[in-house]
């Protein structure tokens, strides 16, 4: 048992959604006081880092409702119930960029914000691009457009915050390392 383990007492279902579930648990903390603590499941999600031949990184830009503004990010996406994460990977390149790829390496998982939800984010890496022969069908409800930027430019926009996100912000910082070794 871990000393910090909190007991869920009892599980309040709040909402089931196509992306996430809410929930509220009653939990007895360590010292044996109860709290409520607010819950978001998700399925996971994983996050793709391409690489041109010519050495630049492929970044998607698309509004983000929750923030009300548009980002530019590493393409990424939602787990299907029972995929693997690496064929989401593949999946995804395609529908968000044009590109497919039979080389991925993964590079790590994560979770995305611990405090309040269970969404575990995995990480591939490929420079092995080859463009589609014909578009691959995306979410219908998914509007991106296309960035090619080397790292030094993905640095930059970092710096203006241009680019802000936790994944693409992992990603960069990971390319400068592999780049520094």
């Amino acid at each position: 048992m871990n000393k910090f383990e909190e007991k869920t007492i009892r599980t309040e279902k709040i909402y089931d959604g196509k992306v996430v579930k809410l929930q509220v648990d009653d939990v007895t903390l360590p010292d044996g006081n109860t709290a409520k603590r607010e819950l978001i499941k998700h399925p996971g999600a994983v996050a793709i880092i391409p690489i041109t031949k010519d050495k630049k990184i492929i970044f998607v830009e698309q509004y983000r409702k929750p923030l009300e503004k548009s980002l530019i990010e590493i393409p990424a996406g939602k787990l299907e119930q029972g995929e693997k994460p690496e064929v989401t990977a593949v999946r995804e390149l395609e529908e968000e960029t044009g590109y497919t790829t039979n080389q991925l390496k993964f590079v790590t998982s994560f979770y995305t914000s611990p405090g309040f939800a269970d969404e575990l984010m995995h990480m591939y890496l490929t420079d092995q691009l080859q463009p589609l022969t014909k578009k691959v069908a995306g979410d219908e409800d998914e509007f991106v457009e296309l960035i090619e930027l080397t790292l030094e430019e993905a640095k930059q926009y970092v710096k203006e915050q241009r680019i802000h996100d936790a994944k693409t912000n992992y990603a960069i910082l990971y390319l400068e390392m592999l780049e520094m070794m």
